[in-house]
């Protein structure tokens, strides 16, 4: 279908979260143009249901500034498709996108936003996994509020835990709660191996998580570099806080996923800011935009900050992130925000087409 470029071209106002326009050849399905009536659809390639609403009425209101166009009927449609990951990484059956949370050190909050992420993905519309790769420590299920281990109804794979509508796999759920894992690199990156590829996150086509959220281990060493390069990563998103040395750390994480090949998606700033829950005085503990500065530094998304918060402390704790547990608050909106930016990034890049290749068999005559 050829699009008219006076519809394009008026309907060009209304953008993404990356600031690309919403509507062009590929986007707009259905197109009627007849007299003064037009009506569409907008396939959007990333979740944003809250959105819905005021991009409906964003694109009515540019397609009214058409001559002669009085009434204009707008329908929104999400296709989440597959998009390219490092060459030559066995994909994870029934995961169309992987997202790693990672920070280069600890103590910065990456958990509580993988798990918050991964939450808000869901709550804008979309089927979303989450996996603690965090061998040595995992906190996914406190933190998701599951219990119990995992069923395998074939004998061959496990069926992911589900914490409020999200899918959880950890090697939490294998091992007492207080079971020290004294591993060796190799053991535990064989490990991660096992819960990425034997967990059964979707039957394809109609199943498959659009999302997969990686809560990654923190640090730069061995096992890291290990797993960056086991696992099929559509881009990383980087957790830090304003600190100096903080900084630091997440620096190299960035340096880690650059040199395997995996995009980063954007820097999520923690911790940013303190506001007194008595008298409201806000102090910058850790510094002031420290992730910012490092955002513009490197040339990618500053996705957005997080204050120093008791509640998202507590919720996390409680095992109902902000998200789900006091999902009108800022930080819960700033979550989906921060979900809605990473999608549509993911959306952006360019698709994954392996899938796609027929399967070549060669036999040899006798």
């Amino acid at each position: 279908m050829t699009i008219p470029a006076e519809l394009l071209q008026a309907l060009a106002v209304v953008t993404d979260e990356t600031g690309a326009p919403l509507a062009n050849d590929k986007s707009i399905k259905d197109l009627v143009w007849t007299g003064n009536r037009l009506a569409f659809t907008i396939e959007m390639g990333y979740p944003a249901a809250s959105r819905h609403p005021a991009i409906r009425e964003a694109l009515q209101q540019a397609a009214r500034a058409l001559p002669g166009v009085e009434q204009v009927d707008v329908q929104i449609t999400t296709k989440v498709v597959p998009h390219a990951v490092q060459s030559g990484i066995q994909l994870i059956k029934g995961v169309k996108n992987v997202v790693a949370v990672a920070s280069g050190k600890g103590g910065v909050g990456k958990s509580t936003t993988a798990a918050n992420l991964a939450l808000a993905l869901a709550a804008e519309g979309a089927k979303v996994g989450l996996l603690d790769a965090d061998i040595y420590g995992p906190s996914m299920p406190m933190m998701m509020g599951v219990q119990g281990k995992p069923e395998s109804l074939d004998g061959k794979s496990m069926e992911p835990m589900i914490g409020h509508g999200v899918r959880v796999m950890s090697i939490g759920f294998l091992i007492d709660g207080d079971q020290a894992m004294i591993w060796r690199g190799p053991m535990a990156s064989q490990a991660l191996d096992q819960l990425l590829h034997q967990t059964h996150w979707g039957t394809a086509p109609d199943d498959e998580l659009d999302y997969l959220v990686v809560d990654m281990p923190p640090g730069t060493g061995d096992i890291q570099l290990s797993l960056s390069q086991r696992v099929p990563v559509t881009g990383a998103v980087m957790v830090t806080t304003p600190q100096d040395i903080a900084l630091l750390d997440v620096k190299k994480g960035i340096n880690m996923f650059q040199k395997v090949g995996v995009p980063i998606l954007g820097v999520v700033e923690n911790m940013a800011v303190h506001v007194c829950s008595n008298c409201g005085h806000q102090e910058h503990i850790f510094g002031r935009e420290g992730g910012k500065r490092l955002a513009e530094a490197q040339g990618m998304p500053y996705l957005g900050a997080l204050p120093l918060s008791l509640s998202i402390r507590e919720q996390a704790d409680s095992g109902a992130p902000t998200v789900v547990s006091d999902p009108d608050s800022q930080a819960a909106q700033t979550y989906r925000e921060i979900a809605r930016k990473v999608a549509a990034s993911i959306a952006a890049k360019g698709r994954d087409y392996t899938h796609k290749f027929p399967t070549i068999k060669v036999s040899h005559g006798t």
